[in-house]
């Protein structure tokens, strides 16, 4: 994979997912002259001893206490010791390094005051792998996600811990290890690096990306299931959805129509059939899915464009000299983008439930009970049903609106506060609930496809039932479930899925 070429305030989603995929990262050298300049500017300020909040002023609610010059250095020290104050398990390594790489590009705009050397350092620390641990809790969205962006900053003064290739070191042992020395942080600078949305931010793209893949999974997963059900089509004819509009819906239609097309099985109940409409979990596909399209879609806009922005405080406007307070650090517009996808998830793992409840009810999907050739004896199908719902309920709860939600903090200087930050974390457990879900729809339209044997579904339909069948064989007799759907789910959540069908599924971001 090669590195990304970071060009701040101009970086597309597929450059961020490819960091968050692993990808190396290069900031783009055309930017060290705004950085400079901003870094001038806060050197002129100071020497106008004008008070400037941040700069030679305490923060939040002591924003109101001068600080001497002789005590600046301390004051950038102390704001990220102090700040310094999360909890929980460490982000993962990817979307820690995520949010160190949006960081970069941030202060890298040169609105930030921040010096070339400090930029350098959290570059050279992306290039070699040194990943700050960094807790998970502990951002309230506003005034930024101070206290995890805290943690990333100690480690940069040599405080904290840091993982090199899976492994916990003190911050100054890394640093020393990979040839680094520690960065004394100038005025201005250790609120530029803590202030900011990067942290919910890079959770909230993390989850966008997961739950692209597991938007085209369960596209694909519930072509099979239509299959396997002997579902119609005709429910996907274009005319349909042109004459709603939406766009998602148009698309995800043509991208089921396509699925379907060439299957024997479908071709086999064209004619005297007479079932006049599928169930809405069949049916309604279009327009479950496309919905859920179309708010992933505004989701990753919304993000894209937070991605790009500079979001600290206060603001250095180098051109004129000045520095302005304002609330770029406010995470509310990350906090509906968490929630949207959120809802698409949720939604996304409901309809695929509905369909293995679906596929194992013999009165709707008129195959054996519990997609078990001998029921009774065997209970096939009945307990990774009852998985699914259990996942999918965990999901309805997990799904409320974080951005609803506010506690003042700071004496009540911070009165409104987005909670984006656990809105975004959220999404990776959601997601997985229902990668889950949809492993165990992949298995039960595999099983039910296999009962129309020697009909065959669509070519790509059949290439998705091989890639299970390579894993797992047809169930007959009861066995042990747990390995066949954590293979059944490996498939999903690897993207394996989606990837056999890749040209006929809508991307998320319009790539």
């Amino acid at each position: 994979m090669s590195d990304i070429v970071l060009k701040p305030g101009d970086v597309s989603l597929a450059e961020w997912r490819a960091v968050y995929r692993g990808a190396g990262v290069r900031l783009d050298p055309a930017c060290l002259p705004a950085v400079e300049r901003s870094a001038k500017a806060v050197a002129d300020i100071l020497a106008r001893g004008e008070p400037v909040y941040g700069i030679n002023t305490g923060f939040g609610k002591l924003a109101t206490v001068k600080i001497g010059d002789a005590d600046l250095a301390k004051l950038q020290r102390n704001i990220v010791l102090s700040h310094a104050a999360g909890v929980g398990e460490p982000m993962p390594v990817p979307i820690a390094r995520l949010m160190m790489a949006l960081k970069l590009a941030s202060l890298a705009q040169g609105a930030s005051g921040i010096q070339p050397g400090t930029l350098k350092l959290l570059e050279a620390m992306l290039a070699k792998g040194l990943t700050p641990v960094v807790p998970c809790q502990g951002s309230v969205g506003a005034s930024g996600d101070l206290a995890p962006l805290s943690h990333m900053t100690a480690t940069m003064i040599g405080v904290g811990e840091i993982f090199v290739g899976g492994v916990r070191l003190p911050a100054d042992v890394a640093l020393a290890d990979a040839g680094l020395a520690p960065v004394e942080l100038g005025p201005k600078e250790g609120l530029a690096l803590l202030n900011g949305t990067q942290f919910s931010t890079a959770n909230a793209l993390a989850g966008l990306f997961e739950a692209e893949n597991l938007f085209r999974s369960a596209l694909v997963t519930g072509a099979l299931s239509t299959d396997a059900a002997r579902g119609s089509d005709a429910p996907f004819d274009p005319r349909i959805h042109q004459l709603r509009k939406h766009r998602g819906q148009i698309e995800t239609a043509e991208a089921l129509r396509r699925l379907m097309e060439g299957s024997a099985i479908r071709a086999s109940h064209l004619v005297g059939d007479e079932r006049v409409q599928d169930p809405y979990c069949l049916r309604c596909q279009p327009q479950v899915m496309g919905a859920a399209l179309d708010v992933l879609r505004q989701a990753a806009a919304t993000l894209g464009t937070e991605a790009n922005g500079v979001s600290d405080n206060p603001l250095i406007f180098a051109e004129d000299g000045v520095a302005l307070s304002g609330g770029n650090f406010h995470a509310e517009p990350v906090a509906f983008a968490a929630d949207m996808i959120a809802l698409a998830v949720c939604e996304i793992g409901s309809l695929s439930e509905r369909r293995v409840a679906m596929l194992v009810d013999p009165a709707l999907s008129t195959m054996p009970a519990f997609l078990t050739p001998k029921p009774g004896l065997n209970s096939g199908f009945m307990i990774p049903q009852v998985t699914a719902a259990a996942l999918v309920s965990e999901n309805k709860q997990r799904a409320y609106p974080a951005s609803v939600d506010s506690i003042p903090t700071s004496a009540n200087q911070e009165d409104h506060v987005s909670m984006a930050a656990h809105g975004a974390r959220r999404l990776a457990g959601m997601v997985e609930n229902a990668v889950c879900v949809i492993g165990i729809e992949l298995l039960a339209a595999a099983q039910g496809c296999d009962f129309h044997q020697p009909l065959a579904s669509s070519p790509v339909l059949e290439k998705v039932r091989a890639a299970v069948r390579a894993q797992v064989p047809h169930l007959d007799d009861d066995r042990h479930f747990a390995p066949d759907m954590e293979a059944a789910n490996a498939l999903v959540r690897s993207g394996a899925v989606a990837a056999l069908a890749a040209d006929m599924l809508p991307a998320i971001s319009g790539e």
